[in-house]
């Protein structure tokens, strides 16, 4: 596999460990007692500020997964991972450094930070559109 495929396969992979991680907490809570099971908002409104930072974290990798998953999904499916596999890693880590801020912390420093991890994000999948169209 391509690092473009590790990189997709990473990103769904998170994507999905991050709702896991959401649904256990959930479960942990409808269990407890500490709130009914049709209680829940889709924003984990009147929940902990964690588990209102790891819905948007969650919610943040569903909004990007059509796009730069998109992407390499081009990419895998026209055979021209030679474009996107030299930022392949560095996409993934930019996504798993933004996502673990974003459950860390809502300080502005941390939002700078986090937001400077979807930068990096936004010019790598800006290069890999336009060496896309172009190629």
């Amino acid at each position: 596999m391509s690092a473009t495929g590790y990189a997709l396969l990473g990103f769904v992979t998170w994507t999905l460990l991050l709702l896991v991680w959401m649904e256990i907490l959930r479960t942990q809570l409808v269990v407890t007692g500490r709130i009914p099971a049709n209680a829940f908002t889709p924003d984990n409104a009147g929940l902990s500020p964690f588990l209102q930072r790891l819905t948007r974290a969650h919610a943040n990798c569903i909004e990007g997964l059509p796009i730069f998953g998109g992407l390499m999904g081009v990419a895998m499916m026209t055979s021209r991972t030679g474009i996107t596999d030299p930022l392949a890693y560095w996409f993934i880590a930019a996504r798993l450094i933004q996502s673990a801020i974003h459950l860390a912390s809502t300080s502005p420093n941390a939002v700078k930070a986090r937001f400077s991890a979807f930068a990096v994000q936004m010019a790598i999948g800006l290069y890999w559109a336009v060496k896309l169209l172009v190629s």
